[in-house]
């Protein structure tokens, strides 16, 4: 993403920037959930736009979140049910697992967009970015 150019493809960054600063949301919401805390969002998304740098340390603490959650769980845990609110005000209950399942899912399909729109400012994907800067990896 620190690919895109701010000055030449500020469409691009901003629109990856939305779709995965909405994959935060929507996991920060659900991670209130499982904690049983109460959250502040209103919508899955925010109003305002992130900057990548924010987004990044965010999206390493949230990481970093459920990593020690899951760590922790039980195969007892893992099937308690949990009753919440979605931001629009429907009321909602899954098991633990599958909100688990629910955050890796939703996460994994809105990262594919984010990374169409990448590829289509002509960044290329991070495998391919990879064995660029270390050859060796190609062996």
């Amino acid at each position: 993403m620190a690919r895109l150019a701010p000055g030449t493809q500020p469409a691009e960054l901003n629109a990856v920037l939305r779709v995965l600063n909405h994959v935060y949301v929507v996991d920060r919401i659900f991670a209130a959930h499982l904690s049983g805390e109460k959250h502040h969002y209103t919508a899955t998304n925010t109003p305002e736009t992130p900057s990548l740098e924010s987004l990044r340390s965010a999206v390493v603490a949230s990481d970093g979140w459920y990593v020690d959650y899951v760590g922790k769980m039980s195969p007892q845990s893992l099937q308690e049910e949990v009753s919440f609110t979605f931001v629009d005000g429907a009321l909602g209950c899954m098991s633990r697992e599958e909100i688990l399942a629910h955050v890796a899912t939703h996460g994994d399909y809105h990262r594919g967009a984010a990374g169409r729109i990448l590829s289509q400012a002509s960044v290329e994907p991070f495998t391919v970015y990879l064995h660029t800067i270390e050859p060796r990896r190609r062996g």
